[in-house]
């Protein structure tokens, strides 16, 4: 199976011609989720199942736009937000078809919780 862009385009048509030229977009340079669930898969047959998870987790945030990342990312700091606010968080994230990420979210929730490290609210 040929490695593609988020866009569909062909990692073959991504060449600096094409850039200096102007003919790729965001979109071309981002990876697309199959190529990291394949990624994932062969992790898991190398005995890596923590990477195999993240691979899997980082084909799911591709759905999301950069802000929206970046939001989660920033929301996850310590101190940065309730348990509430991250219970919002991981809900928007299962709306978006990401299961795992959103489990993840509930469980760094728990783990702050536990050891003092979110807002209150």
């Amino acid at each position: 199976m040929k490695c593609r862009a988020l866009s569909g385009r062909a990692l073959a048509d991504i060449t600096l011609e094409a850039a200096a030229q102007g003919d790729l977009s965001a979109a071309d340079l981002r990876i697309h989720p199959g190529t990291l669930r394949r990624q994932a898969e062969v992790a898991e047959r190398h005995g890596n199942p923590q990477l195999a998870d993240n691979l899997r987790r980082a084909a799911e945030l591709t759905a999301l736009g950069d802000e929206e990342l970046l939001a989660v990312y920033e929301a996850l700091r310590p101190g940065r937000s309730s348990r509430a606010e991250l219970e919002a968080i991981a809900v928007r994230l299962e709306a978006a078809g990401a299961p795992s990420c959103a489990a993840l979210v509930r469980e760094a929730a728990a783990a702050g919780a536990r050891r003092g490290l979110l807002r209150p609210g």
